[in-house]
């Protein structure tokens, strides 16, 4: 294993909503756990100890996290690994300590195209067993791409995953399928009675937001008890979005970004009456992969501030959101020259990084740094 003590340079990118910036120099330990063969797409810490991480071309670990050593797990089923899709995220069930389940999301070979499925199964050793599909849902798609796949849970027994629009960006507005949306639904997979769209018969009932392009980032804060994800734009626009019931975000009719093929604007504007705004946006893109709102002491000047872990521009991405709405962006591990994929903070403040290189890397603060 090697370590490494990076003294990173952070400056803030051109964005939409942001006022000001902070440019400092701050020192990170940075070591390498372990190293996959793959990319690794989900992190989750069982304990100080041991974590579970899924392996996008289909393959899941139990790691430990002092030594590096890791244990194959059986038991899992079979993915559709073509393109963006795979076995995607993984989430310990809130109620893991009595019964032990783990949520995974993934790419469910199907006829039709590939469809972005939530499913359980109890963690036994090193093993999978009473695997079942919670919701394979109506999102098969021609393309292999924009899967979503992220999971989160909040303190009132609701398991919510995302789905991006699978390339179809008519998906994102129509609610009579499952792309382009953010689902909710209880622990066991059956739709909650409160959820917005359950007394309509043409709405897919587990909706809980929608018109979303990729959002590839989940995190509830149980702190504040509201969800938050970032997701992709297309050539600029990507996004950090408060997530509220029934609200619809705008995918394809209002867009910061641009086409790819050429710098016409898509949509028609930035912003429009019945559509919810963006906490953040991002321009040029930064292809935002998983997301956190840091609370620990190790960083303690960063808690309340979210943790992007960014693909395109190669960075963890910090924003601190002030309660004017203005926001501050400071980068980190730039020198890593990483597709930074997935991330997780553990009960003492340090964050867990997986690299599309197959890196799983521990991030602490060098002993004589400080951070801002």
């Amino acid at each position: 294993m090697k370590i490494w003590v990076l003294f990173l340079a952070s400056f803030m990118v051109l964005n939409a909503n942001a006022s000001n910036a902070v440019i400092v120099d701050d020192s990170l330990n940075i070591k390498q756990v372990t190293q996959f063969d793959g990319t690794p797409w989900g992190i989750a810490l069982l304990n100080a100890q041991e974590a579970i991480i899924t392996i996008q071309k289909g393959e899941a670990y139990r790691v430990n996290l002092s030594t590096g050593n890791k244990q194959r797990l059986t038991g899992l089923p079979s993915v559709d690994n073509k393109g963006q899709g795979g076995l995607l995220d993984v989430a310990i069930s809130p109620d893991f300590n009595n019964q032990a389940w783990l949520y995974f999301t993934y790419a469910k070979p199907s006829n039709e195209g590939a469809r972005t499925t939530l499913a359980r199964a109890i963690l036994s050793n090193n093993g999978l067993r009473q695997w079942e599909d919670l919701l394979v849902t109506e999102s098969a798609s021609p393309f292999t791409r924009h899967y979503g796949g992220r999971i989160a849970f909040d303190d009132k027994g609701h398991v919510f995953f995302s789905i991006g629009d699978r390339g179809v960006r008519e998906n994102a507005q129509d609610l009579t399928n499952h792309a382009g949306a953010i689902l909710r639904l209880n622990l066991n997979g059956q739709v909650p009675a409160d959820n917005p769209f359950v007394s309509h018969a043409n709405i897919k009932n587990e909706i809980w937001s929608y018109g979303h392009r990729n959002p590839q980032g989940l995190f509830y804060d149980q702190s504040t008890q509201t969800l938050w994800s970032n997701e992709h734009g297309p050539k600029g626009g990507d996004e950090i979005n408060l997530i509220r019931p029934a609200a619809n975000y705008g995918w394809p009719i209002v867009s910061y970004g641009k086409e790819y093929s050429s710098s016409e604007s898509i949509g028609e504007g930035t912003t429009k009456d019945g559509i919810d705004n963006p906490a953040k946006v991002f321009i040029p893109s930064i292809a935002p992969s998983s997301l956190l709102r840091y609370q620990g002491m190790l960083f303690s000047n960063w808690n309340g501030d979210f943790l992007s872990t960014a693909l395109a521009l190669r960075h963890l991405n910090k924003v601190k959101i002030a309660e004017n709405g203005e926001t501050t962006e400071t980068r980190y591990l730039e020198n890593l020259a990483e597709r930074l994929r997935s991330i997780a903070q553990d009960s003492e403040g340090a964050l867990y990084i997986g690299t599309d290189s197959g890196k799983l890397l521990k991030i602490t603060l060098a002993s004589h740094a400080s951070l801002k």
